[in-house]
């Protein structure tokens, strides 16, 4: 049995993650679900965000389904985010952006780079190091070039070589990788390639880069789809995978019901595209697609339909006599 934790996590997770878990339950009823809560709520309550036997039980799962994560600027509090992806090792983050006539993969090593977690706080002086690897880059690099191999056959590098001497290192082991694969690869600064990515989206088809560049250019790339709300990301190790929205725990509109769900339900689709399930999760985003096209939009997008609302009008289209469940 495929067995999925659900991750609520803070702020507006409480109310996204039902409506993509409400979808994954219709179209695998087989599927078991069961909840794990983490999050900076948990940290107010107990003194810690997120526990050893919370690790172990996620670690019992076949996919995450995670929601949003508050992390305030603490000194003593550690971001779960990051202790998942540490502890599961969740080395490649992806994040589709898809727009009219382009489509483009971001894949961001999740593991180092700025992200590394070794820091030193003192009253005059903050430092955080940064640590880029032969086997980070490597299997990163790797990973970027197999999604290559699927699409359509391009990959573009992208690092500050010309500044960070750590980027040199990261930047040739991914050339020599490409080459080696044989596959269509070019390399660009981080700033020249943002600024490129808004003005010919269509030019790029898979991406490769740092932790910080991607979570930095994802984030930017979102603005060609409509903002945040909008784009998904899949956290892929070895064993385990997690699939989360880019947006964050948005705490101003928690519990508003006026959260964006579609990221996550596009989220819940990669997940069952992590499992070979490509209709289920093209039926998702018809679904999405259908509503949008019947003028249903949340506040972001210049509606007034709540999340929830939304949510339901996703599934109304996903009942319909020709979308019944699929097994794995």
């Amino acid at each position: 049995m495929t067995r999925i934790a659900v991750v609520e996590g803070d702020g507006i997770g409480h109310e996204v993650i039902p409506v993509a878990r409400n979808v994954l339950e219709l179209l695998h009823p087989e599927f078991e679900f069961f909840s794990v809560d983490v999050g900076y709520h948990r940290w107010e309550e107990t003194g810690c965000p997120c526990a050893d036997r919370d690790i172990a039980e996620l670690k019992t799962s076949d996919a995450i389904l995670f929601g949003a994560i508050t992390t305030p600027p603490m000194k003593d509090y550690q971001s779960v985010v990051l202790r998942l992806r540490k502890a599961l090792d969740l080395y490649a983050n992806l994040r589709p952006v898809i727009g009219n006539g382009f489509d483009i993969m971001i894949v961001r090593e999740n593991t180092e780079g700025l992200y590394s977690g070794i820091e030193e706080l003192s009253p005059d002086r903050a430092t955080t190091l940064r640590v880029v690897t032969r086997k980070g880059t490597e299997r990163i690099v790797r990973s970027a070039i197999r999604l290559a191999q699927q699409r359509r056959g391009k990959l573009t590098i992208g690092h500050k070589a010309n500044v960070l001497k750590s980027d040199v290192l990261f930047r040739d082991i991914c050339l020599a990788e490409a080459k080696a694969a044989g596959v269509s690869c070019n390399d660009r600064f981080i700033d020249a390639l943002a600024l490129d990515i808004l003005q010919h989206p269509a030019s790029y088809d898979v991406i490769v880069t740092t932790n910080i560049f991607g979570d930095i250019l994802s984030d930017m790339a979102s603005y060609l789809v409509g903002g945040l709300g909008l784009v998904p990301s899949a956290n892929i190790g070895d064993r385990y995978a997690l699939f989360e929205p880019v947006h964050g725990s948005a705490p101003d509109i928690a519990g508003k019901n006026i959260a964006n769900p579609i990221a996550t339900l596009r989220s819940a689709g990669m997940l069952l595209a992590y499992f070979l399930d490509e209709s289920g999760s093209d039926r998702i985003e018809a679904a999405v697609q259908s509503v949008l096209a019947q003028g249903i939009r949340t506040r972001d997008l210049g509606g007034s339909a709540g999340t929830r609302e939304f949510g339901e009008a996703v599934l109304h289209i996903l009942r319909q006599p020709d979308t019944g469940a699929v097994s794995l």
